[in-house]
C-alpha cells in the first residue's frame, strides 16, 4: 500500500471538521470542547493504513447517498474481501456489489457526496469515511475521502456471516415498496438490536464538514419501538460525542433507515423524517437515553432475500449485559 500522508495524525485544518448542526447538539449537550479535541485528534482527511488494511478485508460495505430527490439512503454493497480497496490514502475504491432493489442504484454522479461504514461485526470493529464520488465505472465506484475517522466498539452485537449463495442472475426476485409499515415490518423491527442510518448536509456553508454521514445504532430487541405503522422511535445513547447524525438531522431532518433479517436476508429500507426528542418524560421509557429519535416514515421498501450471508447466534454487546 501507499505511505499514509507523513503529517500528524488529526484534523489539520484551520476550521474545526465540524457544521453548525453538530456544533449545535455538541453544545447543547455540553461537550463543545470535548469534541472539538476529539475531532482534532480523529479525524482525518486521509485514511490511515490500518483503516486501509481493514476496509480491504470487508465481505460488505455500508452506504450512504442521496436519491434525485436529496432523501438519504443507507444500503450495502457486497462482494469478496478485497473488493472494498484503496491505491493510495485519500481514495477508496467500491467494485461493485450493488444488491438488486438498491434504492441508490443508478443515482450515482461525479461530485455525489457518499458516506461509508465499514463494520466487522464478528469483531465489533468499525471505521468510516466521508466522501466524493470522483470516478464511476459500471458499478465500481472512486471516492475522495474528505473525512475518515474510527468508532469503538460500543453497542455493537456481535455475530459470525457465513456466504449464502446469492439470487441468481434474472432470477425473480420480490421487492415492494409502500407508504407505511406491514405487520411483517413491524415484526422485523421489533426484534431488530441493529440497524444503520445514513444522514446528509449538503449544505455549501457546511464547508469542510459538508457531506453523507451513515452511522450504526444497536441496542436489545425493542430498541426501536414501532408506535404505528408510520412511527418509530429509539433512543441516542451515549457515543463518541462528536453528534454527527443528530447534527446533520438538525438541518436537514430526513434520514434513511436500513434494517437486516440476519436470518433470511431481507433488506427493509425505510425513508423518515426525524425528530429529536431533547427531554422530557419519555425518556425513561428507554434504558440509557440520553435523547430519543423519533421517525416519522414517508416510504418503505423490502428486498426479499438479497444479503447472501446467514449469521451465527447473536452475542450482545458488553453494555447489554444483564
Amino acid at each position: 500500500m501507499t505511505e499514509a500522508p507523513t503529517v500528524a495524525p488529526g484534523w489539520s485544518g484551520a476550521q474545526l471538521p465540524f457544521h453548525e448542526g453538530e456544533l449545535a447538539a455538541q453544545e447543547r449537550a455540553g461537550v463543545l470542547s470535548v469534541a472539538a479535541s476529539i475531532g482534532r485528534r480523529g479525524i482525518r482527511d486521509y485514511m490511515p493504513d490500518q483503516h486501509r488494511e481493514f476496509y480491504a478485508q470487508l465481505p460488505f460495505m455500508v452506504i450512504g447517498g442521496v436519491d434525485a430527490q436529496g432523501q438519504p439512503w443507507s444500503t450495502l454493497r457486497v462482494g469478496e474481501p478485497g473488493f472494498v480497496w484503496s491505491p493510495d490514502a485519500w481514495t477508496l475504491r467500491i467494485d461493485g456489489g450493488a444488491l438488486p432493489g438498491d434504492p441508490l442504484a443508478g443515482i450515482w454522479r461525479r461530485g455525489s457526496m457518499v458516506g461509508g461504514l465499514g463494520i466487522q461485526l464478528e469483531t465489533r470493529r468499525r471505521n468510516r469515511i466521508n466522501g466524493i464520488v470522483t470516478t464511476i465505472e459500471g458499478d465500481t465506484l472512486a471516492l475522495t475521502v474528505s473525512q475518515s475517522f474510527g468508532n469503538c466498539p460500543k453497542y455493537i452485537q456481535s455475530r459470525t456471516p457465513m456466504r449464502a449463495s446469492r439470487p441468481e442472475e434474472g432470477a425473480a426476485l420480490e421487492h415492494s415498496r409502500a407508504q407505511q409499515l406491514s405487520d411483517a415490518n413491524r415484526a422485523l423491527i421489533a426484534r431488530a438490536d441493529t440497524f444503520f442510518i445514513a444522514s446528509a448536509n449538503l449544505a455549501e456553508r457546511a464547508g469542510p464538514a459538508r457531506g453523507m454521514d451513515v452511522s450504526h445504532r444497536g441496542g436489545l430487541p425493542g430498541f426501536v419501538r414501532v408506535d404505528d405503522a408510520v412511527t418509530l422511535t429509539t433512543p441516542d445513547l451515549s457515543g463518541n460525542r462528536l453528534f454527527n447524525t443528530i447534527g446533520n438531522l438538525l438541518v436537514e431532518p430526513r434520514a434513511g433507515l436500513l434494517f437486516i433479517d440476519f436470518e433470511s436476508g431481507d433488506l427493509l429500507y425505510v425513508a423518515a423524517e426525524a425528530e429529536i426528542v431533547w427531554n422530557g418524560p419519555e425518556l425513561s421509557e428507554f434504558a440509557g437515553a440520553q435523547r430519543l429519535v423519533r421517525f416519522h416514515i414517508r416510504e418503505v421498501r423490502n428486498s426479499r432475500g438479497v444479503f447472501p450471508f446467514r449469521w451465527s447466534e447473536v452475542q450482545y454487546a458488553p453494555q447489554f449485559a444483564s
